[in-house]
């Protein structure tokens, strides 16, 4: 009991409640707990999809650097190629073996997941160029188109895939 007095009255106060953070009332026992689960679910999510959108520029950006990859190999062998021992003069097949045979960590190259295409133009004053005749003399350009589908896979979200295009075209140098 606490006694406090001021000249001649007493007051009184017992100090019978007790702090008790796990008293709660009937209905709310279990509710912190299950908000914090909600809560966790919903960041974990979004952290993961944020992940996953990472990994999709990360593809992106290997599929556009693997087409200008493919379009610098392919100017230096064109027909009038001789420095190289192999692979000259380049063919479609030999581009596309190229590219997939770059090999970044995370990128799956099968004919499935990407498709490489090799074509050539002959310079017109077009843009783009139109890619109906050419061969890969010097002079003529030389495009890569790279098509590639990305498996996204966020939790919660039915399984999908994008479909990433990128396109490379350079002038055949020799």
């Amino acid at each position: 009991m606490l006694r406090v007095s001021v000249g001649k009255i007493r007051f009184a106060s017992p100090v019978t409640a007790k702090f008790d953070p796990l008293s709660r009332s009937c209905g709310t026992r279990g509710q912190a707990l299950f908000e914090i689960l909600v809560s966790l679910i919903v960041f974990i999510t979004m952290l993961l999809a944020v992940i996953q959108m990472g990994l999709a520029a990360y593809s992106y950006h290997f599929i556009s650097e693997a087409a200008r990859e493919g379009a610098r190999w392919a100017t230096v062998r064109g027909s009038a190629c001789t420095s190289f021992t192999t692979a000259c003069p380049a063919t479609a097949a030999q581009i596309q073996s190229y590219v997939t045979g770059l090999g970044y960590p995370g990128i799956n190259s099968a004919a499935s997941a990407m498709t490489v295409t090799a074509s050539w133009c002959a310079p017109t004053g077009s843009t783009p160029p139109a890619c109906s005749a050419g061969t890969n003399a010097p002079g003529q350009i030389v495009r890569v188109a790279i098509q590639y589908k990305f498996p996204v896979g966020i939790a919660f979200v039915p399984a999908s895939t994008i479909t990433m295009n990128a396109t490379s075209q350079m002038v055949i140098s020799q």
